[in-house]
This record gives structure tokens, C-alpha cells and sequence, in this order.
């Protein structure tokens, strides 16, 4: 690891300390470097809050140093107004002579011309460095700039003989298949994400709250599933605390501050149409956790982006049977659970 991909990766983890907090915005670490010493660091924390550039050059003591000090950011500086001034624009206010960037931002807003003014502006800028890693940090905020939609986690327990739910249970309320450090690490993964979504059969078997209640977040925005109007009022997903958008083929609803209906034709173009509401309501990633059938609705129209299949140490012996995926990319154990983590290439 030469100088430049040091620097970056330490970028990369400061970065990391954003994840769920930035959306709309993309993680971002800087780190400033004089004469072979870091003599800044700073990430970006929350939108609408000062980016990583800026938190980097205000954590330097000496400010006389900057106009010999070198700057390196995970993704290119921001080249316009948005809710914070541009950092394009304080990098030339300070005089930082060099500036070392991860990766391009795909965001159109930016897309090269941050790059372009600090060269218009004297600067000698290094671009590419660690790329691959700075995009795939990112790779939610990539996915929704390029390809218009958000990234997509498929995820669901099953039993060790196959199936994701038994016939038949006596409670409308889950019944759990994995441990209870394997749910605590789902509701980490809520946290990190900006929805979930589920099916119509699923909130009314189980009456889930889709909430982090086992981990320190914000909750994810719900999207349910509901086409003819089956889920009720007296069901959590209904309960206006958390921003929920219902996706239904009933038409003239009233939607509320916490409470959004959207109308669409359940046709086989839905899950273009799903992931296209979710876009244009900017959500850059959900996490789909079922049922089976909307797991698998996804899987047929190869619209996912990675998996996390947990497999519980019991067996049902029979009931509805989990969807297929091919391919393992890799599988660890979390105490007697089986966790397997699928990643779609196509």
C-alpha cells in the first residue's frame, strides 16, 4: 500500500462512522497530511451538517500549515450550494496546494466539476486512488445516482429443513427462526438502511413494527405492500410514528404527514414500479424482508442487489418454503445460526 491508498483508506474508515446517518448524502472521510504527519481528520456525520472536508481543515491547529499540507478526501469535493456552501470553494479559500480523491461523485450536481475548479483554481489533484473501495462504500448512494433506484437487500431466516414459516401458529406474531444475537444484528441493519419493505401477508400474519427497538438509530422508513386495502388501522405499520408509504391499487386515499399512499397498477412491471416510487422519493436503499412471495417476485426479475439468509438451528419439517437464490459469495455463524451472504453481479 503505497502513500496515497494509506491515506485513502484511512478516509475510508472515518467514512465508515456516517453509515445511516448521511442519507441523502453520501459517507465521506478527509484526512490532511503536512510533511508526512496527519494534522487533520474529519468525516461527514449527518445532512445538513458540515461535510468532511470542513470538519478536517477546522480540526487543524495551525492553519498556516495548509498551504503546504496535502488533503485527501474518499469522493471528490462538492463543486455546489446545497445545504452547506461547497468545499470546493474552502479548499481554494485555504490555499490547500494538493488534493488526493477515492473516487468521482456520480451525483450530477458534482460529477467532475469539483475536480474541475480546484484545477481551474491551481490545485494538483490526484483522482482514482482506492477507487473500487470508495464506490463500494458508497454503493447505495452509486446505485441510486446511476441507476436510479436504491440499492436493494434481500433478507430472511429459514429453518434448517428449508421453510420460512410453519403451516400454521397460534399467534399473530412472528415466529422467530434465528437467535437473538442474529435479530439484534437485523435491527443494526435497519438502522443502516433508509426503508424496509414487506408484503401484504406478512403484516397481517405477523403485525410486525419494522422499528430498531434492539439497537441505537433511526427507524427505517416502512413501505408495505397492500393492494386491495387488507391491513387496517389497528396494525402497527399504521400507527403514524414512523414515516410509512403503503404502495396499494386503491385509488383517491388521504395521505398523512407519516402516512403516504401510492397507487399502482400490481402488474408484471411492479417491481420497476415499486423501486421507482422509492426513487423519486429519494430513498437510496431498502432492505425487502418478505414474504415469500414478494422475496421471490424480486429474485425473478433479478432486481437485488446482495441477500442475508440466516438459517436457525430448528425445523419446521413443513410449511411455506424459502425462496432460491444461487450462489453463496460467502457464510459465517453468529453462535448456532448459519448466515449466508448473497451478492448479485448481473
Amino acid at each position: 500500500m503505497n502513500t496515497h491508498e494509506f491515506y485513502i483508506n484511512r478516509c475510508l474508515e472515518l467514512a465508515k462512522n456516517g453509515l445511516g446517518t448521511t442519507y441523502p448524502n453520501p459517507m465521506v472521510g478527509s484526512v490532511i497530511v503536512y510533511n508526512g504527519k496527519v494534522i487533520g481528520e474529519g468525516w461527514h456525520r449527518k445532512s445538513g451538517e458540515p461535510h468532511a472536508e470542513v470538519h478536517a481543515i477546522n480540526s487543524v491547529k495551525d492553519k498556516t500549515l495548509l498551504p503546504k499540507a496535502t488533503i485527501y478526501v474518499s469522493l471528490e469535493p462538492c463543486s455546489h450550494f446545497g445545504k452547506t456552501p461547497p468545499c470546493c470553494d474552502l479548499i481554494i479559500e485555504h490555499k490547500i496546494p494538493n488534493v488526493v480523491v477515492g473516487t468521482v461523485d456520480p451525483n450530477s450536481k458534482v460529477a467532475g466539476t469539483g475536480i474541475k475548479r480546484l484545477i481551474e483554481n491551481g490545485c494538483h489533484v490526484t483522482v482514482g486512488i482506492l477507487e473500487k473501495e470508495c464506490n463500494d462504500l458508497n454503493k447505495r448512494f452509486f446505485t441510486f445516482h446511476n441507476k436510479k433506484r436504491p440499492y436493494i437487500i434481500l433478507k430472511w431466516a429459514e429453518s434448517k429443513d428449508g421453510f420460512i414459516a410453519p403451516i400454521t401458529k397460534e399467534k399473530q406474531e412472528p415466529v422467530w427462526i434465528s437467535n437473538s444475537f442474529s435479530r439484534q444484528l437485523v435491527h443494526k441493519w435497519r438502522s443502516e438502511e433508509q426503508s424496509i419493505l414487506l408484503g401484504t401477508q406478512t403484516v397481517l400474519d405477523d403485525n410486525p413494527k419494522l422499528d430498531v427497538r434492539d439497537w441505537i438509530g433511526a427507524n427505517p422508513i416502512r413501505i408495505i405492500l397492500d393492494r386491495t386495502g387488507k391491513i387496517n388501522d389497528d396494525y402497527f405499520v399504521k400507527n403514524g410514528q414512523t414515516k410509512t408509504i403503503i404502495i396499494t391499487e386503491q385509488e383517491n386515499l388521504t395521505s398523512g404527514e407519516n402516512l403516504i399512499y401510492e397507487s399502482i397498477i400490481f402488474d408484471k412491471e411492479l417491481t420497476q414500479n415499486i423501486v421507482g416510487i422509492l426513487y423519486q422519493y429519494g430513498i437510496q436503499s431498502v432492505i425487502i424482508e418478505g414474504g415469500k412471495q414478494t422475496l421471490q417476485t424480486f429474485i425473478a426479475d433479478n432486481l437485488w442487489d446482495e441477500a442475508r439468509v440466516f438459517i436457525g438451528n430448528i425445523s419446521f419439517n413443513e410449511g411455506v418454503k424459502a425462496p432460491v437464490l444461487n450462489g453463496i459469495s460467502k457464510a459465517t455463524k453468529i453462535k448456532d445460526d448459519e448466515l449466508k451472504l448473497f451478492t448479485n453481479h448481473d
